[in-house]
């Protein structure tokens, strides 16, 4: 089990660029993050340098965070942007080694029909899957719930793989929140197992409130044993918000015997 620490989540005791330190000297060989765009990748690279750490994913631009957007990959008016934001993130990847990047569908805008969304989409996927492709990056798309954000375009594993389809890519693939997906349609375990040659990340956390394992009502004793039972070789983001330090919230590792 390859266990990655999401450095947006975790270790917020600490300035951005002092987590890198922090997650290396808890044990983890990976990180992850939401986004490194605020930062240099030079400054980026430096950090993961020095303490010897793989960066194992990050997000394409998703628009003004800070304003509310949650991606742009379904905004009809906003192609332009994303084909901006694409050549950035493909920067930044080649600056920092990563080899997969995640596609936030974002929230469906006013006044914009589903159908044209869901075309937007598609266009989007397509463009982007081609030109990581050639990066040798894989695209990621991840159904996110829309009880934490109504509206959002993807939220479910279906329609995930009905879009991974659609867009006759084979460079496109499903990134599976276990927490999104326990508040969306539970069948963890099942829906992992059915589908895991297009799962190429798995994100986890507790429901609710989105703790670390143990502090709420998934069996993650049951599911990361069944996980690594299945044979899945890729990171696993521990995406989750420390309900006391992050340090304490790290001994779930040990107690679930990894």
């Amino acid at each position: 089990m390859k266990l990655a620490a999401n450095l947006t989540m975790l270790f917020n005791e600490a300035d951005f660029l002092d987590r890198f330190a922090l997650a290396a000297r808890a044990g983890f060989q990976g990180v992850e993050f939401l986004f490194p765009y605020a930062y240099p990748a030079q400054a980026l690279a430096a950090q993961l340098d020095a303490h010897r750490l793989e960066l194992v994913l990050h997000n394409l631009p998703a628009g003004d965070w800070a304003g509310g957007d949650r991606g742009i990959a379904c905004h009809p008016e906003r192609r332009g942007e994303f084909e901006e934001g694409l050549a950035v993130a493909i920067a930044y990847a080649g600056a920092l080694g990563v080899k997969q990047l995640n596609c936030l569908a974002g929230i469906v805008p006013p006044g914009v029909e589903r159908e044209a969304a869901h075309a937007t989409l598609v266009a989007n996927l397509r463009l982007a899957a081609r030109r990581l492709k050639d990066e040798g990056i894989a695209l990621l798309i991840e159904p996110i719930n829309t009880f934490d954000i109504p509206g959002f375009f993807l939220h479910g594993t279906r329609q995930a793989l009905d879009l991974i389809g659609e867009t006759e890519s084979d460079n496109l693939f499903l990134q599976y929140d276990i927490y999104h997906m326990q508040r969306m349609e539970g069948e963890l375990a099942a829906t992992i197992k059915a589908h895991l040659p297009r799962i190429r990340h798995i994100q986890l956390a507790d429901n609710p409130g989105r703790g670390e394992p143990g502090t709420g009502e998934i069996n993650y004793g049951y599911l990361l044993p069944a996980l690594d039972a299945l044979g899945y070789t890729g990171w696993v983001g521990c995406e989750y918000k420390p309900r006391r330090t992050t340090a304490e919230g790290l001994l779930w590792i040990t107690e679930h015997g990894f």
